[in-house]
């Protein structure tokens, strides 16, 4: 059982470190998770993780993808993609041909490959520039997303010819597996990056921002940073895509609400 005085300061740690607010009724998670860091390190009781952890600071990227919730899917919330689907078309038709896009919080994956198909199903190869930018805190999902490898039912949501036309099946023991096509693994790029810690390294401008599903585990202060950093990366009526259990009230400044979950810059 952990301390109250240990679970307080690991709190600690992980919101000083990535913004993530840790509840009183989070113990039992931090528990779980911790005490699997713990096995794997051979250490016997959180007071010693805890020591561990001040004296290997390297050991805050284990202990904050022991800590990250990955949840995700191809197509989550699919209104999402058929709503950006609908504005790059219109964008390419009235001569826009460099678009760029950022999937924050991208988790395994799922969110960047699926926008990637949506790019590649409505824009012409041969005369566009698309590019999009997937980022995580969590080294493991992140590199989950790089190999890009992923199992029948993480497959489900996608359609049979968008799973034939961008993804390759092979073999793996007694399933099949589907790794992205390199076509769709060249529009993206990887990196680790702590939401909570603004400004960030892109210039920008961005044609959508989807950061769906992480700004509930973040206060209000942590919010209205990241949000700014989002307006300014942002070009004039760009968008971005949070998710439905998220409320932005009060904090959207110039950013317009078009529908449920989608805002624009103005």
């Amino acid at each position: 059982m952990i301390k109250e005085a240990t679970f307080n300061q690991i709190r600690g740690i992980v919101y000083d470190s990535a913004g993530i607010a840790l509840s009183e009724r989070k113990q039992a998670l931090v528990c779980t998770r911790v005490s699997k860091r713990m096995r794997v390190l051979g250490l016997p009781d959180y007071e010693t993780y805890l020591e561990y952890l001040e004296d290997n600071p390297d050991e805050l990227v284990g202990l904050l993808d022991s800590i990250s919730t990955n949840v995700t899917s191809f197509f989550r919330e699919p209104h999402h993609f058929e709503f950006i689907a609908e504005e790059v078309a219109q964008w390419y038709s009235a001569g826009q041909r460099r678009f760029r896009f950022w999937s924050a919080a991208c988790s395994t994956g799922e969110e960047p490959y699926s926008l990637a198909m949506v790019l590649r199903e409505t824009l012409p190869s041969l005369d566009v520039d698309a590019r999009i930018l997937a980022t995580d805190i969590s080294t493991q999902a992140l590199a989950a997303c790089e190999h890009g490898v992923y199992g029948p039912k993480h497959m489900t949501p996608v359609p049979a010819d968008l799973r034939k036309r961008w993804f390759v099946e092979s073999e793996a023991g007694k399933e099949s597996v589907w790794r992205a096509s390199k076509q769709l693994r060249d529009m993206i790029v990887f990196r680790r990056m702590n939401l909570s810690s603004p400004p960030f390294p892109m210039k920008g401008p961005l044609d959508a921002v989807f950061c769906r599903n992480v700004m509930i585990y973040f206060d209000d202060p942590v919010r209205l940073r990241l949000l700014e950093e989002i307006r300014r990366l942002l070009k004039p009526g760009g968008y971005l895509v949070v998710g439905h259990a998220e409320s932005l009230a009060g904090m959207i400044g110039d950013l317009k609400y078009v529908r449920p979950s989608v805002y624009r810059k103005e």
